[in-house]
């Protein structure tokens, strides 16, 4: 696991998303010094401080290889379902106990089976599962297209494609 990052490296935070290293500074926090990576994260903007020591157990790393992206492009082509059926609220806790895993798998695990509830039915959406599609597929697109050196949009349209295909 990548623990050492520059200015200007890209990184992933496993709640946030992908971002890139803007400093390395000297802080004082609690009386006690230390130094922090910032993090702009790119889908939103914000600014993160992740201390240096902390970095590896916060799940702070480095962008997957394209061989890591293939493997998580394959979650998309598999037919099984990550959350079994069940009260929406159940259901809901598992996934977002997926999307706080840090796991790029998980993580599209859970963006898949959204995507299939989002083809199959022909209602829309509810609140709750448009919102931790959203969260999903901001932990995920960005890196998937970083990793296999894509745009975002034609990523979001193989993943697409790839969900779509498994369901026939």
């Amino acid at each position: 696991m990548e623990s050492s990052f520059q200015v200007g490296d890209k990184a992933v935070h496993p709640a946030h998303g992908l971002g890139e290293v803007t400093a390395i500074e000297r802080r004082e926090v609690a009386g006690s010094a230390g130094s922090f990576y910032v993090l702009k994260i790119l889908e939103s903007g914000m600014k993160v401080m992740v201390p240096l020591r902390a970095g590896e157990s916060v799940g702070l790393r480095g962008v997957m290889s394209p061989g890591d992206a293939d493997a998580v492009l394959a979650v998309f082509q598999s037919k099984e379902k990550a959350v079994g059926s069940g009260p929406w609220n159940r259901r809901q806790r598992a996934y977002a106990e997926m999307l706080k895993s840090g796991s790029p798998t998980e993580v599209a695990r859970v963006l898949r089976d959204l995507y299939r509830v989002k083809f199959l039915n022909e209602k829309e959406l509810s609140y709750g599962e448009r919102r931790l599609m959203d969260q999903a597929r901001a932990l995920l697109l960005k890196e998937l297209a970083l990793a296999k050196h894509i745009s975002e949009n034609d990523m979001e349209r193989q993943i697409e494609s790839l969900c779509v295909a498994a369901l026939s």
